[in-house]
C-alpha cells in the first residue's frame, strides 16, 4: 500500500485528511446526533425506552462509533508518522493520548451493550432492578466522554504545538488546535464537578467552537494540500549523540 510509504508525500496527507473528515462525519453523528434524538436529559428510564423504540437508529449509531474508532486507529499512526521528524518525543506523547482517547471510546460501547440487555429485560433480574442497573450503566457510558476529553485535550495541545513548530499546517491552526483543545478539559470539568459555573460553561463553549473549526481545518489542509514537506528534520535526529 504505497500511499503509507511516504509520510512526507501529498498522497499520505491527503489520505490523514480523508480519514480525519471520516471521523468528523462517523462521530458527529454517533457523538451528537443519536443522542441528540434518544436521551433525555435527566430520565434514564425514557431514553431508553427511546433506545428499544428506535432500536436501528441505535444501532446505526453504534456502527458510526465504530467506524469513527478504526480511522481513528489510522489517523494515529499517520500523524505520529508525519510528526515524527519534528520531535519525535512529543509526537508519541500525541499518540498515544489519542490511543488512549479511542480505548476509552471502546471501553463505553460495552456499557451500552449491557444496558441495552438490561433494558430489554432479564428473566432472573426484577424490572426495577433492571430499569435501576440499566441507568447506572447509561451513566457509566457518558461518564466516559469526561474521561476521554481529557486526553484528548492532551493530544490536541501537542498536535497544535507541533504543527506551529514544523509549519507542516498554517499557523492559525496549530493555534487554534492548542488553545481550542482546552475547550475538551473545560468540558469534562464543567460536566463532572462543576454544572453551576456559568462562566466555565460559556468559556467551554466558545473554544470548542474554535477547535472544532481548527479540526475541520486541519483536516480539509490535509485533504486539499497534502501537508507541507519537511525540508530539515529536527537537530536531534540530524545530529544523533553517539555513545
Amino acid at each position: 500500500m504505497y500511499v503509507f510509504d511516504d509520510p512526507n508525500s501529498r498522497a499520505f496527507g491527503r489520505t490523514t485528511g480523508a480519514l480525519y473528515l471520516t471521523i468528523a462525519v462517523a462521530g458527529g453523528f454517533a457523538i451528537a446526533y443519536v443522542p441528540s434524538v434518544l436521551h433525555v436529559a435527566g430520565d434514564a428510564a425514557a431514553t431508553w425506552s427511546n433506545i428499544l423504540a428506535n432500536r436501528a437508529l441505535f444501532m446505526t449509531g453504534i456502527l458510526g462509533d465504530v467506524i469513527m474508532m478504526v480511522a481513528e486507529l489510522f489517523v494515529t499512526a499517520m500523524l505520529y508518522a508525519m510528526f515524527r521528524t519534528t520531535n519525535p518525543t512529543l509526537s508519541l506523547i500525541a499518540a498515544l493520548s489519542r490511543l488512549m482517547m479511542v480505548a476509552v471510546m471502546a471501553a463505553m460501547l460495552l456499557f451500552h451493550a449491557g444496558g441495552l440487555h438490561l433494558a430489554q429485560g432479564v428473566p432472573d433480574i426484577p424490572p426495577d432492578l433492571a430499569d435501576a442497573m440499566a441507568g447506572v450503566f447509561l451513566y457509566m457510558h457518558d461518564a466516559g466522554v469526561w474521561v476521554w476529553q481529557i486526553f484528548f485535550s492532551v493530544h490536541l495541545l501537542v498536535l497544535g504545538g507541533l504543527i506551529i513548530r514544523s509549519e507542516r499546517a498554517p499557523l492559525i491552526l496549530g493555534i487554534g488546535l492548542t488553545v481550542g483543545g482546552m475547550g475538551y478539559l473545560l468540558d469534562s470539568i464543567y460536566a463532572f464537578a462543576f454544572p453551576m459555573w456559568d462562566g466555565l460553561a460559556m468559556a467551554r463553549a466558545a473554544l470548542l467552537v474554535v477547535v472544532t473549526m481548527s479540526e475541520i481545518g486541519f483536516a480539509l489542509w490535509l485533504l486539499i494540500v497534502g501537508a507541507r514537506e519537511v525540508e530539515h528534520p529536527s537537530p536531534a535526529l540530524r545530529h544523533p549523540q553517539l555513545g
